[in-house]
């Protein structure tokens, strides 16, 4: 993969930390009772859509093994599947906005690939259209190129408005034999229960410490070993979020973070105040400061002298971020009172 690829599930052939997931569907598959449906579950960025790419590379390549779910880079099946023009194979997810749907197909029209930095920049709908959900029926519908099986992936489940996902339902009562619905979602709470019930359930554990030290390594290697340590141990579990957090300030703003409360009522007011105005820089830096702050709240709260008092500043700092947006509360305010109330119990 060339050096300035992106690397999405789509191209990514590297799962680590899920192999329970792997065993459970290739058992079935060996056991012959392969389900239809599947809900692939999990915290954000843990792998559950390059889980679900390589569950579908398995079922659509004609060599695969009883033992594994690997397969090659190099089949013919799997260079169909990363370029998106396998025919027994389908992604749903949101699509791009109208006008940006319009450069893309603007640039496929004219024969000209667009740079990774102008994808990137294209911008997406905010639900899966229903129109859209109802092409899995077609697609269904099909004879499989080969006499095989037929995959569709939902990325994801919880970007479906009520129609979409009411239109996807259906599908789900009846789905024709071997085909497998893969639906990935990051907050199963919020789904349709008569949905819940017609899948499979796969939930996918966060990573430890050790692999994402190891990913990060592989996807990052300009990063210094301190680095990674550091970002893994923050991270929680997740290599999407330990990426993120490579490519910004989450370590520096960590440790800053410690620096000050980790100095109790004797911190600087400078310290504080500086911290505080690089978190308030942007919405996503103010995003970050508040997970930072939760992350260090569950972090020393069993190590913590007043175990009580510090859940206690974890539960009042998520109702004071929950209403920060809602009540446009200052949100420098809103940080120096979370911060200095961890400040008096250390």
């Amino acid at each position: 993969m060339p050096d300035d690829e992106i690397v999405t599930p789509q191209n990514n052939f590297f799962l680590l930390g899920q192999e329970d997931a792997e065993k459970v569907v290739l058992d079935c598959y060996n056991n012959h009772t392969l389900h239809n449906s599947w809900l692939i579950s999990g915290e954000k960025g843990i792998g559950k859509a390059t889980f679900a790419y390589k569950f579908a590379r398995f079922l659509l390549d004609p060599n695969r093994s009883e033992k594994t779910l690997n397969t090659s880079p190099d089949s013919q099946s799997n260079r169909l599947i990363t370029s998106n023009s396998h025919p027994d194979f389908k992604v749903i997810e949101r699509d791009y906005i109208d006008t940006d749907r319009k450069k893309v197909l603007k640039a496929i029209k004219e024969g000209e690939a667009m740079s990774e930095s102008e994808l990137q920049n294209l911008r997406k709908s905010a639900f899966i259209r229903v129109d859209d959900v109802r092409t899995i029926n077609d697609f269904m519908a099909k004879k499989s190129s080969q006499d095989g099986w037929r995959v569709v992936i939902v990325d994801s489940i919880d970007d479906m408005n009520t129609a979409a996902a009411n239109a996807l339902l259906k599908i789900l009562e009846e789905p024709p034999a071997k085909s497998v619905i893969m639906l990935i979602s990051h907050n199963v709470g919020k789904l349709l229960p008569t949905i819940k019930s017609r899948c499979s359930k796969l939930v996918l554990k966060p990573l430890d410490e050790n692999n994402l030290i190891c990913l990060l390594r592989r996807y990052r290697p300009e990063l210094e070993e301190r680095e990674i340590k550091g970002i893994a141990h923050i991270a929680s579990g997740s290599i999407g979020k330990a990426l993120a957090y490579a490519d910004g300030n989450a370590l520096s703003m960590y440790e800053g973070l410690q620096k000050i409360v980790f100095s109790g009522t004797k911190f600087k007011l400078a310290d504080l105040l500086g911290w505080v105005d690089e978190a308030v820089a942007s919405d996503e830096n103010f995003a970050l400061a508040q997970e930072l702050i939760l992350k260090f709240c569950s972090d020393n709260i069993v190590n913590s002298g007043n175990v009580e008092e510090m859940a206690k500043v974890w539960e009042n700092a998520v109702k004071s971020f929950r209403l920060t947006s809602s009540l446009n509360l200052d949100r420098k305010q809103v940080l120096i009172n979370a911060v200095g109330q961890l400040c008096k119990i250390n």
